[in-house]
């Protein structure tokens, strides 16, 4: 909606240049009292080389992986294939912190995919970097590679001290920041706030919506991007440099528009039509048009064309709430305040929904749990 949109939509344009010639960090909102996300623009040369998915076998076993010298060896730079399989260097501080989350996970006895998954958000939120924050003056007298401005995040996983996940002089410590992300009964926060052991059912989740459940980012769809490099990562540690394949796409990605069940009335069927025919929009902070609008402009106008006239704002307001949801029905997110919600969709089905996401993502399909708190409500009769 507007109010979420507000704080990003400037800093959202810089989200898609991976291509660029520069290591850079660059900012953004984050939702909710979490971390936020930081952008990783590689630098890059050569060509395109294959994806992988170093960790399929240890990951589906539910191993851990061991540190090995191999990575952060003080050897150098070591080169692993970035977002859509282009090489990116790593330095050696890039490839310690990288081992840290390693040593740390290993140590804890988590699997190898929640290892890969904590690599994969320290990449998206620091670029595998240690970042003290202006905003925080505290952080700028601690070692640091670079500097980072969302709210008052600092440390390699954008985690926040107001939102209760560490002192400054702890998240500017990687080993702290690998704890407090793994969470669990050793972890620091006592599941306040939650890491990714904290989090039911996170090993039958995707690697990004694992990694979205701990951060509650704005820019949920970027963790997913970075699973063949934390596969690689891991995959050096453990000496085996063997790149094979490529992961599964994201289910935004990947999943095709589900069927429309046959046993819904007309008018849910007309709402999840005109809900796929939305997708591949672009968003637009305050607009309303036909694939140019934000996540509420995108709902009003999915449900006009269904006969049904919704508000331009705070649209669950004209529905009931129900904890049975129905295709074709309201899904609430973020919430902001008492009876009120940051983001606003469709509701598709199996756990997936339609929505203008965010200037990065545009309109699409997508899990429900990439963002957090959601709500349902009916504005349509039962079937």
């Amino acid at each position: 909606m507007p109010a979420a949109a507000l704080a990003t939509i400037a800093k959202a344009r810089l989200i898609q240049r991976v291509l660029g010639a520069l290591v850079v960090v660059v900012p953004v909102g984050m939702a909710a009292m979490l971390g936020g996300t930081s952008i990783l623009v590689a630098q890059i040369a050569g060509t395109n080389t294959p994806c992988t998915s170093a960790l399929q076998e240890s990951s589906s076993a539910g191993t851990t992986p061991q540190p090995a010298s191999s990575l952060s060896s003080g050897a150098g730079s070591i080169t692993v294939p970035g977002p859509g399989g282009i090489p990116l260097a790593l330095d050696p501080e890039q490839q310690s912190i990288a081992a840290t989350y390693l040593s740390v996970g290993s140590s804890l006895g988590v699997p190898a995919k929640g290892i890969q998954v904590a690599i994969m958000v320290a990449l998206q939120e620091s670029g595998l970097r240690m970042l003290a924050n202006p905003a925080v003056p505290e952080s700028l007298s601690m070692p640091h590679d670079g500097l980072g401005h969302d709210h008052d995040s600092v440390g390699s996983a954008q985690q926040r001290p107001s939102a209760g996940w560490g002192s400054v002089r702890q998240l500017m410590t990687p080993a702290y920041d690998a704890q407090a992300f793994y969470g669990g009964h050793q972890g620091p926060n006592h599941g306040s706030p939650p890491g990714l052991l904290d989090i039911p059912g996170w090993t039958s989740m995707g690697l990004g919506a694992a990694a979205q459940a701990v951060q509650a980012s704005a820019f949920p769809e970027l963790y997913e991007r970075w699973a063949p490099t934390a596969a690689a990562l891991l995959a050096t540690a453990s000496g085996n440099t063997s790149l094979q394949g490529c992961p599964a796409l994201g289910p935004s990605d990947s999943a095709p528009a589900p069927a429309i069940p046959g046993n819904l009335i007309a008018t849910r069927k007309a709402i999840l039509h005109y809900a796929q025919e939305g997708v591949g929009g672009t968003y637009i902070w305050g607009g309303t048009a036909f694939q140019a609008w934000d996540c509420s402009g995108y709902v009003q106008w999915v449900y006009a064309q269904a006969g049904i006239r919704l508000p331009r704002t705070e649209q669950w307001r004209a529905g009931r709430s129900t904890s049975t949801p129905q295709p074709g029905d309201l899904v609430v997110q973020n919430p902001d305040g008492p009876h009120h919600w940051a983001h606003i969709g469709i509701y598709a089905g199996n756990g997936m929904m339609y929505s203008a996401l965010n200037p990065s993502a545009g309109t699409l399909l997508h899990p429900v749990s990439w963002n957090t708190g959601s709500q349902y409500f009916t504005v349509v009769g039962k079937k």
